[in-house]
């Protein structure tokens, strides 16, 4: 299959969401495939302003199939939030999927994220405090959760109680933060914060706020360089 790869080469701001919604008019497919919810698309269209932070830019038309790829690290209630918003002002976001090898951010990595960030003191990064970096890190260290993760609690408590000790040792020890509790965490990541994770198994009707379909078709798309880059697929 061809395929149109839209890189951005700077710290972004170079218009890959606008580049990329117009590619999409002629493609089936618009694949979010590295970086997380700290981009920011802006699109237009007519007078509307949308502005997407992880659901890919091909969601305003309605040929199009979106999908988050396994490169993406995803936040769960940012998605959620973001296909609300995207529903509420009538944008139908039922083809946007999810690959279940994509990794998950979870409420740790965004407070050790905003904590690094005040240790360097003057000599921040100037991260966005939503937990990216982290994310990634636990990724490299095979330590990190994937959206396959939170169809299984029994994987999920199981993954947790391995790494939370270490990283609540993290918090307390070093930031001086109140530790995360195994409990809530597996709450939020299987019915509170992040509603339920739709599959082949679960019926649309069965939740009313889901996530998009985890597929393990898009387990393989490209990984890129560019923190929010896009990649758009043509049609067979």
């Amino acid at each position: 299959m061809p395929a149109t790869v839209v890189v951005g080469l700077q710290w972004g701001d170079e218009g890959k969401g606008k580049t990329t919604d117009l590619l999409a008019e002629s493609v089936a497919m618009v694949v979010r495939y590295q970086g997380g919810d700290n981009a920011g698309h802006t699109i237009v269209l007519g007078d509307a302003v949308f502005k997407l932070h992880l659901v890919p830019s091909g969601v305003l038309h309605p040929h199009i199939t979106p999908v988050i790829g396994n490169g993406v690290v995803v936040n769960p209630q940012t998605l959620l939030d973001e296909m609300a918003m995207l529903e509420a002002r009538g944008i139908d976001t039922a083809k946007v999927r999810v690959s279940e090898a994509a990794h998950v951010i979870i409420p740790y990595h965004i407070a050790l994220d905003g904590a690094m960030e005040a240790r360097l003191a003057g000599d921040e990064i100037g991260t966005t405090h939503r937990g990216i970096g982290p994310a990634y890190a636990d990724r490299a260290w095979r330590v990190g959760l994937r959206m396959a993760d939170l169809l299984e609690p029994r994987v999920l408590r199981g993954k947790l109680e391995r790494v939370l000790p270490e990283k609540n040792a993290v918090l307390e020890q070093t930031h001086g933060l109140q530790p995360f509790n195994l409990g809530e965490l597996i709450s939020r990541a299987t019915g509170g914060a992040s509603g339920c994770v739709r599959t082949s198994r679960t019926p649309p009707s069965s939740c009313s706020r889901r996530l998009p379909m985890v597929s393990t078709c898009f387990s393989r798309v490209p990984r890129g360089h560019s923190s929010t880059s896009i990649t758009a697929r043509t049609p067979t």
